[in-house]
């Protein structure tokens, strides 16, 4: 591909935004450490240089060798990266004297310059850093300001290498997407050509040819990420993908039925495996987060190699791995971007399963998954389906996992759901679900005192999990929702609602 970009991560928790606002723009993108530089840069046509928390005034300042890019590609440097096109080639970046967070609006513009096209003074720009530049290198010369910032942005003479210390990627920067398209499309002359449509069929292609009649083996979770990659490669390979769907007994209520009744639609091989009494046994008494999780991916993988065993000649093992995890595996920035997210899919299989792994969607955000799934005309209901997390009810359950715990969370999480889906609010929440909180509360229920169980409703909104906002659910709904609980759950007599945003907490509650 000759229409990519490169993006230098220098560990900003924004760089990811960048990412996906330049997808937006139907361009193809990669993201690299800064200190991971590409040896061949002939197939990108423009760079971008992310955000950081470093300092370029610091002793231990990321500082790669640019001398391929500058002059020879595009460049745009964002915040850090503008401050370090001005540090390193002569100018002056300093520590602020004022607070420049937050909103900001363009003062000056240099509408004359193409990077500026459709962009007027007041736009809004989205600031958010410590140090300023205070002058610029010789050969450069300004073409934006803000009331508080007088080298907002600005060009090196001669090349179309730019600096900006706001932050277009952010949705606060009301011409981001325009500024992103300016340098990109009409500068860098980029192609529009990244489509959902043109990666199934590149996609489908390169698998093919990398596959050819060997056969797949793919662990079906029921979410979008392995749906989307099971129709992928059922297009590619057809009969020799064998898709294997396991029951670890912390499922929804009626999951394991249901997801398998819906997959019998799709036409994809899929066998259900019920191995909930195995997990189940392996989690006794155990307590510990982490070991919970570690239990459950060592019974999973133990299960899932049994099964394997039964497909002949197996040579493949498909992962449902999207590009977030692959980034955050990869990154050796030391910044928020290394930190945020971690994820069970990246990290290789266990030595004894002797399958070479293939990713078909390892370049893809969540939402471009949704519309790749969209072009190939799988249902809403799975495409539409809250991201639930892979050890299951297990994460939130908080203490030890006993069948009767799960099965009270399965009737308490199905009425949640359920009335979210008959309020017509399913689609307002990116995730939701139900916790089972360790501790029990006095109640009076009739005219018996009770010491039952407290449970704790989670819903957030969000476009990547990374970050999430609680949601303001109807009171109406709420009292409903709470009240159907505690008259048909034995064993609960009070709901409480989280209203915590990410960060500072998480979206789990383990």
């Amino acid at each position: 591909m000759q229409n990519n970009v490169l993006i230098l991560d220098f560990g900003s928790q924004y760089t990811q935004l960048i990412a996906r606002r330049v997808r937006e723009l139907n361009i193809f993108c990669e993201i690299k450490p800064y200190n991971k530089l590409p040896k061949d840069l002939s197939s990108y046509k423009a760079v971008i240089l992310s955000g950081s928390p470093f300092s370029v005034r610091a002793d231990d300042a990321p500082h790669p060798d640019l001398s391929e890019i500058k002059g020879k590609k595009p460049l745009l440097g964002i915040c850090y990266g503008a401050q370090y096109l001005a540090h390193f080639n002569g100018g002056n970046v300093e520590k602020s004297n004022t607070r420049e967070y937050g909103r900001a609006n363009l003062s000056h513009v240099e509408n004359a310059n193409p990077f500026f096209a459709n962009i007027n003074v007041g736009s809004q720009v989205w600031m958010s850093h410590a140090d300023t530049i205070k002058q610029l290198p010789e050969n450069t010369h300004l073409i934006a300001s803000t009331h508080d910032v007088e080298n907002a942005a600005f060009k090196f003479e001669g090349e179309e290498t730019y600096g900006i210390q706001f932050h277009p990627e952010v949705y606060h920067s009301t011409d981001g997407k325009q500024l992103l398209e300016n340098f990109l499309v009409n500068i860098a002359g980029v192609a529009q050509t990244w489509t959902p449509d043109a990666f199934v069929e590149s996609t489908v292609t390169e698998l093919k040819a990398k596959i050819g009649d060997d056969k797949v083996i793919l662990g079906l979770s029921g979410g979008v990420d392995s749906t989307v990659a099971a129709v992928l490669l059922h297009k590619a390979i057809g009969k020799h993908l064998h898709c294997i769907f396991v029951n670890n007994g912390l499922l929804r209520k009626n999951e394991f039925e249901d997801v398998l009744e819906q997959y019998k639609g799709m036409g994809l091989n899929v066998k259900g495996v019920d191995a909930s009494a195995r997990f189940l046994d392996a989690l006794a008494g155990e307590s510990d987060p982490e070991t919970k999780r570690k239990i459950i991916g060592r019974v999973f993988i133990e299960v899932f190699d049994d099964e394997a065993h039964l497909v002949e000649d197996a040579k493949w093992l498909a992962q449902g791995t999207i590009y977030p995890d692959v980034i955050e595996s990869v990154s050796g920035t030391g910044g928020p971007s290394a930190t945020i997210k971690s994820h069970h899919n990246v990290g290789g299989l266990p030595d004894f399963m002797k399958l070479k792994v293939v990713e078909p969607l390892k370049m893809l955000f969540k939402d471009e998954v949704r519309r790749v799934g969209k072009s190939m005309d799988v249902g809403d209901e799975r495409l539409g389906r809250h991201p639930f997390p892979g050890p299951g009810l297990a994460i939130r359950i908080l203490g030890d996992i006993t069948r009767e715990k799960v099965a009270i969370l399965q009737e308490v999480d199905h009425i949640f759901i359920k009335g979210l889906r008959d309020w017509g609010l399913y689609d307002r929440v990116w995730q939701a679900g139900a916790m089972l909180l360790p501790v029990n509360s006095v109640g009076v229920m009739g005219d018996e005192r009770t010491y039952e169980k407290c449970v704790a409703l989670r819903a957030v909104e969000s476009t990547d999990g990374m970050t999430a906002d609680w949601v303001n659910l109807p009171y109406e709904f709420l009292q409903k929702t709470s009240n159907e609980i505690i008259n048909k759950v034995p064993g609960v007599n009070r709901v409480v609602y989280d209203i915590s945003s990410k960060p500072p907490a998480t979206i789990e509650w383990e």
